[in-house]
């Protein structure tokens, strides 16, 4: 082998390096790609005319898809819900109704972040909301700066995994898979870090009660907002409505993925309309951030388009699969090389560049790995997607780079430093991994309810 047949390998050091200078990621991602199509042509790996295949695909790939239509529609509502007071409903009455369990406090914001993230992926504006509504109160509580941090930290990326998820919609597009089966297979792993955070929080108030003290009932509260049933009809039908909207209409088979993104949309302008927080300046703001936040992901979506076609033309596809059979590890062995090369990104770098850059390189690869009976077929490429979904859920909270955790900072009390943020998430992170183990070692936690809904 010749020096110039390691270029895929160059690349990689060259979008690592791109990645941490601080230019735009669409200009890193897409500008390498297009710089190593010149090196290759020099070598004659590459020819001037495969240039002309990137636009093709990104049109065929972005713009005529229909599929990611629903990635507006979704941050649309994620964003519209946030200024709905859906959420500040739901934490109220779920307060209420845990002051009296070990870790209530945490208890309920855990439950709020669940069941928003059923609502609503824009994990930048759950963090910030709960932040803002949840961490005060839990101070002034009494409970320690570490486990109310890293609840809220927790909580609120649960959106990434919990369908409707803006990354399983991506996912489903790169990996040729079903956007409702993944939604399906998603809906228990999500569960079951919740149910982890949920566990870890009651165990720890039972063994260390300082962290987080149980809260004196005070029935001013009830009495302010009518009865506990009024309360409960405020804050649980909305969210449920919503939810049964979009995924209930995807799950019966009434409507596609795309066209119940519209319905949610539809259904959050409702919700605020309902709660008398709509406005122009609400709606007009809304549409602006969605445009942003679209343009961002799109962008890069070219980028990283340019950057996998060239990759793939230079041979980078072959030399992965070769170098992996070279170190002999076995189907589980790589799957293992996988995911811990998938986690150890998630320190330095978004899901959105992860999904759309490396998991269209480790497709192929999966593609040949062989489980015997533990998992079979075609579930194998939605085992591994929701596999990944689980696993990138982490690059939120790991530090250096975790964007939940910049969120949070910066809208966190003076008092709550950075040193309290990374030593809270720690804990959930381990639980994190765990809830990740426990998916590889029972696949049926993530296929189980696709194959009983679909047969």
């Amino acid at each position: 082998m010749y020096w110039e047949d390691y270029l895929p390998v160059f690349m990689f050091l060259g979008l690592a390096l791109g990645l941490f200078s601080g230019i735009p990621v669409a200009f890193v991602v897409g500008g390498i790609g297009l710089l190593f199509g010149f090196i290759g042509m020099f070598f004659d790996m590459f020819s001037f005319i495969e240039f002309f295949n990137i636009p093709v695909r990104i049109w065929g790939g972005a713009v005529e898809n229909l599929v990611l239509v629903a990635v507006p529609c979704f941050i649309f509502m994620g964003t519209m819900l946030e200024r709905s007071g859906v959420a500040q409903d739901l934490l109220e009455i779920l307060d209420v109704l845990l002051k009296r369990v070990p870790g209530g406090l945490a208890m309920s914001v855990t439950l709020m972040g669940t069941i928003m993230a059923a609502t609503t992926g824009i994990i930048g504006a759950s963090v910030v909301m709960m932040t803002l509504m949840a961490l005060p109160t839990m101070l002034r509580a009494g409970y320690s700066k570490g486990l109310a941090t890293g609840t809220i930290a927790a909580s609120a990326t649960l959106g990434i995994l919990i369908p409707p998820s803006i990354m399983l919609v991506i996912m489903a597009d790169l990996l040729s898979l079903s956007v409702g089966n993944l939604f399906l297979g998603a809906i228990f792993p999500g569960l079951l870090l919740s149910g982890l955070y949920l566990v870890y929080i009651v165990v720890l108030a039972k063994v260390k009660p300082s962290v987080a003290p149980r809260v004196a009932e005070d029935n001013t509260t009830i009495a302010d907002h009518g009865s506990k049933t009024r309360m409960v009809i405020k804050g649980f039908v909305p969210p449920v409505f919503l939810m049964a909207l979009v995924l209930g209409s995807i799950f019966a088979g009434w409507a596609t993925p795309t066209e119940a993104a519209g319905v949610g949309g539809f259904g959050a302008i409702l919700l605020t309309i309902f709660n008398g927080r709509m406005t122009w300046g609400v709606m007009r703001e809304v549409c602006e951030r969605t445009a942003i936040i679209c343009g961002m992901i799109f962008f890069i979506f070219m980028g990283a388009t340019a950057f996998s076609y060239v990759f793939r033309s230079l041979g980078g596809e072959d030399l992965i699969i070769a170098g992996i059979e070279a170190l002999g590890f076995g189907s589980w062995g790589i799957l293992i090389v996988l995911m811990t090369t998938i986690f150890i990104l998630g320190f330095f770098f978004d899901f959105i560049e992860i999904t759309l850059i490396v998991l269209p390189v480790f497709a192929p690869v999966v593609a040949l790995l062989d489980f015997g009976d533990h998992v079979i077929g075609k579930d194998i490429s939605y085992w591994f997607a929701l596999l990944v979904a689980v696993n990138l859920q982490t690059s939120f909270l790991t530090p250096p780079f975790g964007f939940a955790l910049f969120y949070m900072k910066g809208v966190a009390p003076n008092s709550v430093k950075i040193q309290d943020i990374y030593a809270g998430i720690i804990p959930f992170v381990s639980l994190q991994v765990l809830g990740l183990a426990l998916v590889i070692a029972f696949p049926e936690i993530a296929l189980w309810l696709p194959s009983v809904l679909l047969e």
